[in-house]
């Protein structure tokens, strides 16, 4: 009896001691108790993290002879993430308000000290409690505990820097010959690669595209391959498209855009010298494509990740997706002969190009090591890591991570043999499309609106009457009752509908949304039935 209990008790400690005594070691283990310590909060997905982790644990010895703990935040995508950082930094400066500066918390004081409208105090002894607080916030090192924002899109690291919750980190000053068009220029084809005040600074290079599966589209009949937006509107490709939440992804949100720029652009070039009515025009014929895209969805995804990975798996057919995800799916999926069944391409003249940017976060607790891990990422070192194959010199030690660098220094003759992606110099393909950020911008909030409202909330109606008007053959007065977006006109939508979701009044926002969704199911049936009548 002894002996079985001794015996059970070995295999217990067995199974449970195996994975730590099998766990993978490299450069030298975990971390001791004494290293460094750094904290950042990220999208990033567990190969980025990985091969920049140990990278810049092995650059940091050599250049100081300590070690580094990379203490990872993963909370969720960039739009959870940034909700995240807005809820910290409230509580945080809520305590230094009120425990420090011994001043009474309340609305305004709440509303004000993160919001950039509100003009800041000379000081703290003179102004409304508003610009008092805005000026304290400002003026302070609140912090929550991280160093770094690492991942997600300019956008998001704008109002982020706005806000006052990114601060300077000093890499523009400490390395000035970064900086410049034959580097890290500022801006291309009319994005900006890096914040002129140093709050924040693009890392890698992302554009928009389409991903699909070959199977799946042969299987459907589909016989030529999807290049173009409006290829995702095939009417064969009904139920069989994955989608993210823009309102959730702000990937997902800017590759919506990218189709409203599409589609401006291409008016503004059939009707050369009317720019306003062009980009007016473009507006709802941006708009009307992604209804038609829409209701070929399958589903609509909280995680932009999940696209790719559903398409992969022939759980859709085709969708859109940031190019890293796709270019990382297709490697994940690569056959023995080096095929893959999933395909990735960024529709010519289709996309702009944007950067997955890194800023310092206000109060960061390791600030210098924080410094050093940006000038390691940008540096031609960390370059590497984005594009260069695994195993190669400099490469990545288990994850080829399929992005594309910022530095344009990196696309030489010399790294094309050790690149996973040699063909592609997004520098090259910048003069092919350029973003306006004026046309769409302003609207960026209500583009989710609209996908929200128009395909989201209502997509059984939405799917029910497309189904119904494809097997018609597409009649005319269907098709213009289901197509008619007269509700999203452009001007109608800066007047009306922007002003209440810029507004605090929340209760507002949700009678828009109601009477919105309730529009577009009203407007979905009827178009169903005129397409079983045939009109």
């Amino acid at each position: 009896m002894a002996l079985r209990i001794s015996l059970v008790l070995a295999a217990l400690v067995a199974i449970v001691g195996l994975p730590f005594v099998l766990r993978p070691r490299t450069n030298g283990g975990a971390p001791s108790e004494t290293a460094d310590r750094l904290v950042i909060i990220s999208p990033h997905n567990e190969a980025i993290r990985h091969e920049f982790s140990i990278a810049f644990r092995r650059h940091y010895r050599e250049r100081t002879g300590r070690d580094v703990l990379i203490d990872w935040r993963v909370p969720g995508g960039i739009s959870e993430i940034s909700r995240y950082l807005a809820s910290e930094f409230t509580a945080s400066f809520r305590n230094y308000w009120v425990n420090r500066l011994e001043r009474p918390w309340n609305a305004a004081v709440d509303g004000a000290f993160d919001n950039p409208a509100v003009t800041p105090a000379a000081n703290l002894t003179s102004g409304t409690p508003e610009e008092m607080a805005r000026r304290a916030f400002l003026d302070s090192d609140v912090g929550i505990g991280m160093d770094l924002l690492f991942g997600g899109g300019a956008y998001d690291f704008i109002r982020q820097a706005e806000a006052g919750r990114l601060v300077d980190s000093g890499v523009l000053r400490s390395h000035p010959e970064w900086f410049n068009d034959a580097v890290i220029p500022h801006r291309v084809s009319g994005e900006i690669f890096y914040d002129a005040a140093g709050l924040w600074i693009g890392t890698a290079i992302s554009s928009f595209g389409i991903c699909s599966n070959a199977d799946s589209l042969r299987r459907l009949g589909v016989r030529n391959a999807l290049d173009s937006w409006d290829d995702l509107a095939n009417p064969a490709l009904v139920g069989q498209v994955a989608l993210a939440d823009p309102t959730q992804s702000g990937s997902a949100a800017k590759a919506f855009e990218q189709i409203i720029q599409w589609k401006m652009q291409e008016r503004v070039n059939r009707t050369p010298g009317n720019e306003d009515a062009a980009v007016r025009e473009g507006w709802l014929d941006g708009l009307t494509l992604i209804q038609k895209i829409s209701a070929n969805a399958r589903f609509f995804t909280d995680s932009a990740a999940k696209v790719p990975l559903d398409v992969a798996q022939g759980d859709a057919a085709a969708g859109m997706c940031i190019d890293f995800y796709g270019r990382f799916q297709s490697e994940a999926v690569r056959r023995p002969d080096g095929s893959s069944r999933l395909r990735y391409v960024t529709p010519p003249d289709g996309s702009s190009l944007g950067v997955d940017p890194i800023g310092l976060l206000r109060g960061a607790p390791h600030p210098e090591t924080a410094r050093a891990f940006i000038a390691f990422v940008l540096s031609p070192e960390g370059q590497k890591l984005w594009n260069f194959k695994v195993g190669v010199p400099g490469g990545p030690e288990r994850f080829a991570l399929r992005r594309l660098p910022v530095r344009k220094d990196f696309y030489t003759a010399a790294n094309d043999p050790y690149r996973s992606d040699p063909g592609i110099n997004p520098y090259a393909e910048a003069a092919r499309f350029q973003y306006h950020e004026a046309w769409t911008a302003p609207l960026f909030r209500v583009l989710g609106l609209a996908v929200r409202v128009m395909a989201m909330d209502t997509h059984r109606e939405q799917v029910d009457a497309w189904r119904e008007l494809v097997a018609a053959g597409f009649p005319p007065q269907a098709m213009e009752r289901f197509s008619d977006l007269s509700v999203f006109d452009y001007d109608k939508c800066r007047r009306e509908i922007l002003p209440i979701l810029k507004s605090s009044d929340r209760l507002g926002e949700v009678r828009l949304i109601r009477d919105l969704s309730e529009h577009f199911r009203r407007q979905y049936k009827e178009a169903a039935d005129l397409a079983r009548r045939g009109l």
